[in-house]
């Protein structure tokens, strides 16, 4: 996942920041709600984790930024506010879901799966393409009774065209989301990667639109 960390307490979003790009996802950061609103308005994320009190705007003046700007990406927010009035208020201001801290890594890690999960299938556990089906949960893909391997990249790019399904995702677009313009990358990495992950599921799942990108038709 390419995921949008807003919040402003340094200690917690290092933390949060290592942790998940330990479990292979690409990290943006922002420490106040300006910063948060121009890094979703430029780029496409997956999720959002999102901070209530933040310098010079709160979290859910963040939100009403989102809705007015018909950004869509699922939010979760991260805060000290526990009360139900404070979850009322966030869960109807646009956020998805609602954490409070202290928290335990390993449910948030589980609610942002669920949060992107459902833009990918909503809401259930499996994707289907012929004879493909890919188990968001388990990360288990089989081709007919066979199970596939993929690597950490060949996943992330199969999900990414799913999510995009239909429609055509450029090499620009490819790159930002798997490698978020690494200055290090090679030119023909993503033709190399999309030539494993067709090898393993089927040359005719992807297609090729030339100087456009690629396609994945549900």
């Amino acid at each position: 996942m390419k995921i949008l960390i807003i919040e402003d307490d340094i200690k917690i979003l290092s933390f949060l920041q290592r942790g998940l790009e330990e479990d292979g996802h690409i990290i943006d950061r922002a420490t106040t709600g300006d910063e948060a609103e121009y890094l979703a308005e430029m780029n496409c994320y997956d999720v959002i984790i999102l901070d209530w009190m933040l310098p010079n705007k709160s979290g859910i003046e963040v939100l009403e930024y989102f809705e007015s700007n018909h950004i869509q990406t699922p939010v979760l927010m991260l805060t000290a506010k526990g009360e139900l009035d404070d979850k009322v208020q966030a869960l109807r201001g646009g956020a998805d879901d609602y954490l409070t801290k202290p928290f335990d890594y390993e449910e948030l890690l589980v609610r942002l799966e669920v949060l992107y999960r459902r833009t990918l299938t909503n809401g259930s556990n499996l994707v289907q393409i012929q004879d493909l089906s890919i188990d968001i949960n388990t990360k288990m893909i089989k081709k007919g009774n066979d199970t596939i391997a993929l690597s950490a990249k060949e996943y992330e790019l199969l999900l990414f065209l799913i999510k995009h399904k239909n429609g055509i995702v450029s090499n620009a677009m490819i790159e930002e989301q798997l490698w978020n313009n690494e200055s290090f990358i090679n030119s023909n990495v993503i033709s190399v990667t999309i030539y494993h992950l067709r090898k393993k599921i089927g040359k005719g799942l992807i297609k090729s639109h030339r100087g456009m990108g690629y396609q994945i038709v549900l």
